[in-house]
């Protein structure tokens, strides 16, 4: 039998700039969880060589597609978020230069700069190679539907490129609303990978939808993890409340959800989230990810829950890789329309 390809999308990384730029922050600012210590997490989140690459073999993941980890650039100045982001595109282009069948991308992408962030998208794109970009939800306090971004995701859809939007930590407000007063373990576990990350991602992701983002760059592609960071769960409810409401929209929240967004696991070996999205979304929107190294997916976890999923075998060679590879045509397509109008 002919194994299948396994490619992980929401792999992580930090180089020591970033945490210095992140520790510099005034207190409250932002909340990160690795890279400024030796405890085992940072320094797998610094290595980008054997020890990675051991643990992708027992994963039994083939590729990752590297980003900055949470919160990446989103919560810095405008000027140190571009070069914070420069400095991370670069360290990580040099090491897929190293392993470039094991390794591929995703630019950190400056949006704190909304001048800045579409060309260094561009510059990681055609002159690193990469992937596409990764932004950690909203940018400081300003929500991902703001028409500055809309140069960004103009830019995006032109390079035929995804935007991963991953998630980061509520704003302060909420923090204190729905996530204080039950010990500091609990406040943090609920305000961040609890539930408190998802909603919030979530949030974005139906902003960008109700903000018109994707009317307006109708051929944007966005991935999001953790299974549609909830968005999907109550899609059906939200069409249902927007329709009673009379809000109106150029598509319908499924068709916007089977033309503009795919999803991953996020390494949550769950077959029920995973035959949940493959009712909402289709096979063809859904991707591999193992969530490097903040989810335990050793001896073999990741493979395994795609062999042993209840789909055919085309079915599960498409979550491993096979859509991965028809998003990334999208960037061969658009560089060769290019190409051809500058002709």
């Amino acid at each position: 039998m002919v194994l299948m390809r396994i490619v992980a999308l929401e792999e992580h990384f930090v180089i020591p700039e970033v945490v210095k730029a992140w520790q510099a922050l005034p207190p409250g600012r932002m909340t990160f969880t690795g890279g400024a210590g030796d405890d085992p997490l940072s320094r797998r989140l610094l290595e980008i060589g054997d020890e990675r690459l051991a643990a992708m073999d027992d994963q039994g993941v083939d590729v990752q597609v590297l980003s900055l980890t949470s919160p990446g650039v989103q919560s810095l100045d405008a000027a140190d978020s571009v070069a914070v982001a420069r400095d991370a595109n670069d360290a990580l282009a040099e090491a897929i230069a190293k392993y470039p069948d094991r390794f591929q991308g995703f630019a950190s992408v400056p949006t704190p700069d909304p001048e800045a962030a579409p060309a260094e998208l561009e510059r990681a794109v055609t002159q690193l190679g990469f992937a596409g970009g990764l932004i950690n939800g909203r940018t400081g306090t300003t929500n991902a539907d703001a028409r500055e971004f809309d140069d960004l995701y103009a830019t995006a859809a032109r390079l035929g490129v995804p935007l991963y939007f991953h998630p980061q930590t509520p704003v302060a407000g909420v923090r204190e609303a729905y996530y204080s007063g039950l010990g500091d373990n609990v406040d943090y576990l609920l305000a961040n990978a609890g539930i408190g990350w998802h909603y919030e991602t979530g949030m974005q992701i139906l902003r960008m939808i109700f903000g018109g983002v994707f009317d307006r760059n109708p051929d944007l592609q966005v991935v999001t993890g953790h299974w549609g960071e909830v968005v999907l769960f109550f899609l059906e409810r939200t069409q249902q409340l927007a329709t009673g409401l009379g809000v109106k929209l150029d598509r319908t929240l499924e068709e916007y959800a089977r033309q503009n967004l795919w999803v991953t696991g996020s390494g949550l070996l769950s077959q029920r989230y995973l035959r949940w999205s493959t009712e909402v979304l289709g096979v063809d929107r859904i991707m591999s990810a193992v969530d490097y190294p903040y989810v335990d997916n050793s001896g073999g976890a990741a493979r395994r829950f795609i062999e042993d999923a209840p789909l055919s075998l085309d079915d599960k060679e498409a979550i491993g890789s096979g859509n991965w590879q028809r998003l990334l045509a999208r960037r061969t397509s658009a560089a060769q329309s290019a190409e051809s109008r500058a002709q």
